[in-house]
């Protein structure tokens, strides 16, 4: 699935289940009265599909209907109330799937999307405000049309209860129902030409159930947790679950939408089994024994050693491999700088130094990964050099209030792999960590002045992640610093994350091919003390606010491309995290019961199971499940 702006927040609302910016949004025409009404809406150039297109032109318009994917979840839940996800309980990921949204994204554009929920869309030139124009034919699973009514309810929600959405959608001032089926969204400044395709993104839910009873004739409450599975509009709804275990959504079959053409191909099983585990072992094993039939392998470690079993050999189960062109990523040991002790950033940089990937890539990852040097690893929105032209007038606004470094070097990480090196980088280290005002005593880090000795945790949630945290902790030893490695489950974890209560976290950030009003959420100011948001760090500083500022209302490509470059050297040089490392293609298993398009969508990963279809011959040739 390709990584649209809304795909990336609700990669972390709906963690548990495996549009962006840059030249003016083009629309294309269809018919008009006294506004421009356009089908689609892009924010890099024309629209590849014209009004009234068939389909897309990556799906199978003869693709069957039918048959049963059953998938890994790992974690647990116990909320339906995606509105919540935020701050409340554990989002079963799957209910997502039951709302649809204004508009949908084209796999094989970048950042182009057309309408779902909605027929047409319009907006003033100077952006500072949106018309979307629902379609009459939309309904909710009861039979209830979608309304405007729903809409604006949807947003009111979203930005009182749910953090990140609340970042997301925060510069919308007002919404309004114009007529009978439009809605007017006002916002609060003109020319953020991303506002109007972020809208576009917003989640419906149904007004009318959310305001109504249960079947115990308790009044909803949107404000809540809820395990009652939620009315929805999409093309499945809940069927069955078993709290924290399972959960199983089925085809809507008069789906009011399935002729749609944004949907023609898609949506083609009948069901979508979800298997919960809270151990990626025990899931690797699950799938081994045909208890599920796809896996996204995350683990260079497993990819090289744990699918020899029989059934790969007799090519029942495939390995596949797919490019990741749609996004890319900063992932890394994350330090809470709410705290005292991470606020130098010499101190932040001497853990850098102690950090040896090149020794683990090739003692648990297999030398399969790559170490990240940019917030935008992966796209060719990542820093490299030193800056010039358009990139270094926009660093000279912030010149003051930035490290020199980003004028002076380009930013590496430190390289190790071999004893000397090893010993180099500690060395570096332990100057830095002087600077900052910490010296060595009886083998101890200490605080020079107080004598308080350093010490951190490295909290986590995943016991399969222990191995890089074990790993790591020797060398910050070897620095007289006093390391606790801890995994909790969960519900702990999320917790202590929503309340700021731990030292350093793996923590990532997925970025789109065009960044954006994201960015606020991601390092700005204002989310450092919002609960819920994913500035886990705490970053408050006046230059980064300002080149988000700039990400946000660029003009065209070439300035968003420098804009975007100038925040990640600040951000690289402040030393917020020690990066960590990446893959360009998404590891794939499957038992061999499926098939997709002949042509796959550049910019949609592996596409499944959106697009894929149970295929009952090659199912009948590797036998019944399990």
């Amino acid at each position: 699935m390709a990584f649209s702006r809304r795909r990336l927040l609700q990669t972390s609302a709906f963690a548990a289940l495996a549009p962006v910016l840059g030249a003016a949004p083009v629309f294309s025409q269809s018919t008009s009265s006294d506004k421009e009404w356009r089908h689609g809406l892009s924010l890099f150039g024309d629209v590849k599909y014209p009004a009234g297109f068939a389909r897309f032109d990556y799906v199978n318009p003869e693709a069957p209907k039918g048959g049963v994917v059953r998938q890994i979840a790992i974690g647990t839940f116990d909320n339906f109330n995606i509105a919540v996800s935020g701050v409340k309980g554990n989002i079963a990921g799957a209910v997502g799937l039951i709302y649809e949204t204004l508009t949908t994204a084209s796999l094989d554009e970048v950042s182009t999307e057309y309408g779902l929920l909605a027929e047409s869309v319009s907006h003033p030139a100077d952006f500072s405000s949106v018309t979307y124009r629902l379609r009459a034919q939309a309904k909710w699973h009861d039979g209830k049309p979608v309304t405007p009514e729903d809409v604006i309810f949807s947003l009111e929600a979203f930005k009182k209860h749910h953090p990140q959405y609340s970042a997301y959608y925060r510069h919308v001032t007002k919404a309004e129902k114009q007529g009978e089926r439009d809605v007017k969204f006002t916002f609060d400044a003109p020319g953020n030409r991303e506002l109007p395709q972020i809208v576009g993104q917003l989640l419906v839910l149904p007004k009318h159930w959310w305001e109504g009873t249960n079947a115990a004739g308790v009044k909803r409450d949107i404000s809540t947790t809820t395990q009652e599975p939620p009315l929805g509009s999409a093309a499945y709804k809940i069927k069955e679950f078993v709290a924290g275990r399972s959960i199983v959504v089925e085809r809507v079959k008069d789906y009011w939408g399935r002729d749609l053409n944004v949907n023609v191909g898609r949506n083609n099983f009948d069901e979508l089994r979800y298997e919960y585990f809270r151990d990626g072992t025990v899931a690797l094993e699950a799938f081994k024994g045909d208890q599920v039939d796809w896996r996204t392998e995350n683990s260079a470690k497993n990819w090289a050693t744990a699918y020899d079993f029989p059934a790969v050999a007799e090519k029942r189960v495939m390995l596949e491999e797919f490019d990741n062109r749609s996004s890319g990523i900063m992932q890394g040991f994350a330090m809470n700088i709410r705290r005292d002790k991470f606020k130098d950033p010499r101190v932040r940089r001497a853990l850098n130094y102690a950090f040896d990937f090149e020794e683990m890539n090739k003692q648990i990852f297999f030398g399969q990964y790559f170490r990240i040097s940019s917030y935008f690893y992966g796209t060719k929105l990542a820093s490299s050099g030193l800056p010039e032209g358009k990139e270094l007038e926009i660093l000279e606004t912030v010149r003051a209030d930035v490290p020199p470094e980003v004028f002076t070097k380009p930013y590496t990480n430190p390289v190790g792999g071999n004893a000397e090196s090893v010993r180099e980088n500690l060395r570096e280290a332990l100057k830095l960590l002087k600077e900052a005002g910490y010296e060595v005593r009886e083998r101890r880090l200490v605080n020079a002045k107080t004598g308080a000795p350093f010490e951190l945790e490295l909290l986590g949630e995943d016991p399969s992640f222990e191995r890089v945290m074990l790993f790591f902790k020797p060398s910050l030893e070897r620095l007289g610093i006093n390391v606790s490695v801890r995994t909790i489950d969960p519900t702990q974890y999320e917790n202590r994350l929503r309340s700021w209560d731990f030292d350093i976290v793996v923590s990532s950030w997925p970025e789109s091919l065009s960044p954006g009003n994201e960015q606020r959420e991601y390092w700005g100011s204002q989310a450092a003390d919002m609960t819920g948001s994913k500035n886990v760090v705490g970053i408050k500083n006046p230059a980064i606010d300002k080149l988000i500022d700039r990400v946000v209302f660029t003009r065209d490509r070439d300035d968003l491309v420098a804009a975007t470059k100038a925040l990640d050297r600040v951000l690289l040089w402040n030393h917020f995290v020690v990066p960590q490392w990446s893959y360009p293609k998404v590891r794939t298993a499957r038992w061999d019961r499926f098939s997709r398009p002949s042509k796959m969508p550049e910019y949609g990963q592996s596409g499944f199971p959106a697009i894929w279809w149970f295929d009952a011959e090659r199912a009948a040739k590797i036998g019944k499940r399990s």
